[in-house]
């Protein structure tokens, strides 16, 4: 949400003090989860973000999501999932 923030605000220079404050709390969230969890779970968990921006650029700024993106979500997914999953 913050990087959403800090690209509607290149050209709306409001947007970019959210922006900050939406990172920070982003970095704090992030801190916390690796307090209570292992590193090797909670690392890739933030992969999950990169889906989330790709989501955020369709809706908000008109971005294409290819064929190419699409197919990357899905191995971003697969991965995690073994990942966080392995028994």
């Amino acid at each position: 949400t913050g990087q959403l923030m800090w690209k509607i605000g290149v050209n709306n220079i409001m947007f970019l003090p959210i922006g900050f404050l939406f990172y920070g709390l982003g970095a704090i969230f992030m801190i916390k989860s690796l307090q209570r969890e292992k590193i090797i779970v909670a690392y890739p968990l933030m992969c999950i973000g990169y889906i989330i921006s790709m989501f955020y650029g369709k809706i908000f700024l008109n971005e294409v999501i290819t064929k190419n993106k699409i197919l990357a979500m899905i191995l971003i997914i697969t991965g995690v999932f073994f990942n966080c999953y392995d028994k």
